[in-house]
Order: structure tokens, then sequence, then C-alpha cells
């Protein structure tokens, strides 16, 4: 008979070890957050807004990521510019049915980026097509771009002009860390805009 209840704790195990190794990575990337966030805040006092895009989780944490920008995350304070690109339902349908799923982000760059405003791309490989045309267009347009990846970096290393890099080739955990990261930029912003209570 198979003991389900050590395997699972053999999995459980597993997953947390492998969790904070990764975690316990994150210091090494305090320059690019420090970097990352000085333009964040420095768009966002201007007025400028951030955009957020990516599939699946990614998608799901570009939503999250908007929702604490637009809503608090700490205090109560203004609300901030952020978009997350994968909300609205008609356009992104109407964009797959008339140009394909590569331009579903791209697109939507086109119509609303302005310069000085942000891209966040989230790509656990940073091979996404999506993504990667759209911090394409970014560039054209003189938007700040930042890759949220993992793995390798894949193409989206050479196209975002900013990278966060998280040193794991497990998708889990990349995501896991993409929102600790978005987390802390989140608390970076209040605290560099002098609106956290």
């Amino acid at each position: 008979m198979v003991d389900y209840n050590n395997n699972m704790k053999d999995t459980i195990k597993r997953n947390l070890n492998e969790h904070k190794e990764v975690f316990d990575q994150l210091d090494s990337l305090e320059s690019q957050i420090t970097n990352v966030a000085s333009l964040l805040i420095e768009a966002l006092d201007n007025g400028k807004t951030i955009f957020w895009c990516g599939n699946g989780g990614s998608a799901s944490d570009s939503q999250h990521l908007a929702g604490e920008l637009i809503g608090r995350f700490k205090g109560n304070r203004k609300p901030l510019k952020s978009i997350a690109l994968n909300s609205d339902s008609a356009v992104m349908t109407c964009i797959v049915n008339d140009y394909g799923y590569e331009s579903i982000f791209s697109r939507q760059i086109e119509a609303l980026g302005v310069e000085g405003d942000i891209l966040i791309g989230i790509s656990t490989s940073g091979q996404s097509e999506n993504v990667n045309n759209a911090l394409r267009i970014a560039n054209k347009k003189k938007l700040h771009t930042i890759g949220f990846l993992g793995k390798e970096g894949g193409t989206a290393m050479k196209i975002a002009a900013h990278t966060i890099l998280v040193p794991s080739k497990s998708t889990a955990r990349i995501q896991e860390m993409h929102i600790t990261i978005g987390h802390i930029l989140c608390e970076l912003i209040e605290e560099g805009l002098g609106i956290n209570s």
C-alpha cells in the first residue's frame, strides 16, 4: 500500500525548501529592484502610467500588482495610474480575432502608451511572443521597458531596457518571486512618493 501521507510530506518539504533556496537569492537582485523602483516612482510622480502584461499566472500577477497601485498597498493614498493589459476581455478577444494572439498587448500599447510611461512584461521564460512584441512597440514609443523574467531570460532579456531575472528554472518558484518583488516595489513606490501611512 502506498504511504500517501509520507509522499505528501516529502512534496511539501521539497517545495518549501526550493522556495527558500530561491528566496534567499533575491538579495542579489537588490540593485535591479532599486533601479526599477526609482523608474516607477519618477514615472508615477510625473503622472505617467504603468502598464503590465503576462500570460497565465503572469497575467494574474499583472492584475494583482496593477490593483495594488490603483487601490492601495499599505496606507490610504491617492490612486496611482496602472493598467493590466490582460484585463479587458472585449479588447483582448477583438485583437486576437483580428490580428492574432501575438498582438494582444502590443496593439494596446500602440493605442494607449505615451513617452515616459512604463511597460512591465512578466514572463517566466522570456519567450512569450505577445509580451516581447509589446516590449518592442513600447521601446519604439519611448516607454521605459522592464522585464520580470526567469530561467535564462529568453528573448525578452535582449528587448527590455531593464530586467529583474529570478535565478531559477522552476516556473512555480519564479512566479512566487515575481509577486514578492512586485510587493517590494509597491512598498518602495509608496515610500518614494511619500504616501505610505
